[in-house]
């Protein structure tokens, strides 16, 4: 029987399942030291003769063991499982002339053993991965800020503007002998103070966006020539422009560009994206990192829940539009639509 302690629990560090592989070999040389390891189950007077046996077994398998503890990965773990128990029973049956067996709470041990550093080498990985990720979550945030900080020079610079030509054309209204021009200027006069009052209402936006941190995007992407069908990404963005954010997911890291389906602004993106995420726990594409945000899910059920869980007047685009893997698929002869 191996004892599980799941990587996947958020509380799990690395440190704490290094320290359990530390305790763990600790109690298995206390088996050694005392005798737990394996046994003599024959005559009491023929027990010395038999320590070398005893010895043997136990080199022979910690043998086999110790290959398969310093080289178990994702691919070979339940393989080598395997082989430990085979070799368990093996060793066992070859050394019962002897009298001699390994015991069952060492074979416990050493698959308890293995299982550790399984879990320990897939949480170092999840640790890694999300130390990569808060360092592109602070890049992003520090592109969000720029990104702000631009809009609003680029807002004031045209308030700026505006406001010199209205006082401009207001001098040039008051020395105006013509009514036409009084006129003509009087109309421009309006046309700009109009625009100032867009630009301070797109100011205040831009202000409220810098404000509310958790004010955002939720995107609904696909890429059907990358992922296939019914594979979506369901993520975040704070940027004022989001659809910058879903082209740099598509520039280097996948063959094709994303289609957008639903571009959803909220003032608590955040808290839509994790009930999203919740919802569809169960159609992870990726069950270990739950970070990947990819989700084997129809289009129809993601538009229900958002609108559940947000309001009804999200639009939804159904179809992909794939150009260039339609195009491809052309190319290739593989697309039979056209």
């Amino acid at each position: 029987m191996q004892v599980f302690v799941s990587a996947f629990e958020e509380d799990v560090t690395s440190h704490d399942l290094k320290n359990k592989l530390g305790m763990l070999t600790l109690e298995e040389k206390e088996m050694f030291k005392d005798g737990d390891a394996a046994i003599y189950y024959g005559y009491e007077d023929e027990k010395k003769i038999v320590n070398a046996q005893l010895k043997q077994i136990l080199r022979s398998f910690n043998t086999e063991c110790d290959y398969m503890l310093s080289n178990v990965t994702a691919k070979n773990y339940e393989s080598y499982h395997s082989r430990i128990i085979r070799a368990y029973e093996t060793l066992n049956k070859i050394y019962s002339v002897d009298s001699v067996e390994i015991t069952k709470p060492y074979l416990e041990k050493k698959l308890e053993k293995l299982n550790l550093i399984y879990q320990y080498q897939i949480k170092v990985q999840q640790e890694k991965e999300i130390q990569r990720e808060i360092k592109e979550q602070i890049k992003e945030e520090e592109r969000v800020k720029r990104e702000i900080e631009q809009e609003k020079k680029k807002i004031e610079k045209e308030e700026t503007q505006f406001s010199n030509e209205v006082r401009s054309l207001f001098k040039r209204l008051e020395k105006s002998q013509s009514d036409i021009e009084k006129e003509l200027y009087a109309d421009k006069i309006k046309e700009l103070e109009n625009k100032i009052k867009e630009l301070e209402e797109d100011k205040k936006n831009v202000l409220e966006r810098e404000a509310n941190t958790r004010a955002g995007y939720v995107y609904i992407i696909s890429n059907i020539g990358s992922f296939g069908e019914d594979i979506y990404k369901i993520g975040v963005t704070r940027r004022l422009e989001p659809y910058d954010r879903v082209k740099e997911l598509g520039d280097a890291s996948v063959p094709f560009e994303f289609d957008v389906h639903a571009m959803i602004f909220s003032d608590d993106a955040p808290n839509l994206e994790n009930i999203l995420h919740k919802h569809f726990r169960d159609r992870e594409v990726n069950k270990v990192n739950h970070r990947k945000e990819f989700f084997k899910v129809n289009i129809d059920e993601i538009e229900q829940v958002v609108k559940e869980n947000h309001n009804n007047t999200v639009e939804f685009i159904k179809v992909p539009v794939a150009e260039q893997y339609w195009q491809s698929q052309n190319i290739d002869g593989l697309n039979t639509d056209y």
